[in-house]
């Protein structure tokens, strides 16, 4: 049995990423219970904090994606009732969360990172679509990739190979967020390289390539079992791997972060690796991109989780 004598995993949340984080939370909670832990599975509705301060937790294994789960909020109120947890602080949530400040953070740490433009909506319509957008195209290029500045699971996110097909893409983009991201579409190997720290620095797991059926690693590629193939580790040379992985740990020590990290990149077919974005709060579902990079190190997703919580009631 654990040490941990009360943990707490809290997932669901009111994001559009609510059933992932639910999933998550679940698979989560299975593997430490497997490991010996004691769980509570929480959603974050008006009864969890009266029920932190009745009965306060070791340490909270926070499983929300998206919205509150990853910008800070939930944290901020996890660290006003002094509840140790998993993961980022506030502040660098914040800085990671939002991907245009995230690419400019790494980006001056050397990091290459595809060319892009960030565009809020009111500039979109107050300065004219149609201009503004031909702009872009000619500035960047195409293809282009455009997504929310905020969020995650490839909501709202879609490839433009046309200038004709870039409005409808804008115009569903921002049903997702107030502004998007629209970056230069680098062609290559997909590729999710996980960072975790047990203590003794930020070490980066095997990288996990990601084949998806259509093409498009989107909601359904990410979420519906045989929609898309994973090669874990990744079919890379080893130097290119050892690129993926050094972009990884560089980005989890530039935005601040702390215990867990998943770094999304493309590498092209020079070898050479972009940043694409970072996410504080990796998926652990049964497709998810981290437990498989745990099982290819040979890592027990379940003794792993439990020493990132152990890190954390320590710190606590």
């Amino acid at each position: 049995m654990s040490d941990l004598a009360h943990v707490l995993v809290l997932a669901g949340g009111l994001s559009y990423e609510r059933e992932v984080s639910i999933r998550s939370g679940r698979r989560v909670s299975e593997v430490l219970r497997a490991a010996g832990v004691v769980v509570e599975t929480r959603d974050t509705d008006a009864t969890l904090v009266p029920a932190m301060l009745a009965d306060p937790p070791d340490a909270v294994f926070v499983t929300l994606h998206g919205g509150a789960g990853e910008d800070g909020a939930i944290r901020s109120v996890l660290e006003l009732l002094n509840v140790p947890y998993v993961g980022a602080t506030p502040d660098a949530c914040r800085v990671a969360y939002d991907k245009p400040t995230a690419k400019a953070v790494v980006r001056s740490w050397g990091l290459n990172t595809p060319d892009s433009i960030s565009l809020p909506k009111e500039t979109f319509h107050d300065l004219g679509a149609t201009a503004v957008l031909a702009r872009i195209v000619d500035r960047l290029g195409l293809p282009l990739f455009v997504k929310p500045s905020r969020g995650g699971s490839a909501l709202g996110a879609s490839i433009v190979r046309s200038a004709e097909e870039l409005p409808a893409a804008m115009v569903g983009c921002f049903a997702y967020g107030d502004t998007v991201l629209i970056e230069k579409y680098i062609a290559g190997v997909e590729v999710a390289v996980s960072v975790v720290d047990l203590g003794d620095g930020p070490v980066a797991l095997p990288p996990v390539e990601i084949v998806p059926d259509s093409g498009v690693y989107d909601y359904a590629a990410r979420y519906t079992a045989g929609h898309t193939e994973f090669f874990a580790p990744a079919r890379l040379s080893p130097e290119d791997a050892e690129a993926c992985a050094a972009m990884a740990v560089t980005a989890h020590a530039a935005l601040g972060l702390r215990d867990v990290s998943r770094t999304d990149l493309i590498v092209d077919e020079t070898g050479r690796p972009f940043f694409l974005e970072v996410n504080v709060a990796p998926g652990m579902t049964e497709t998810s991109l981290l437990p498989m990079a745990a099982e290819a190190a040979g890592r027990d997703l379940g003794s792993l989780c439990k020493g990132l919580l152990e890190l954390a009631a320590r710190r606590g």
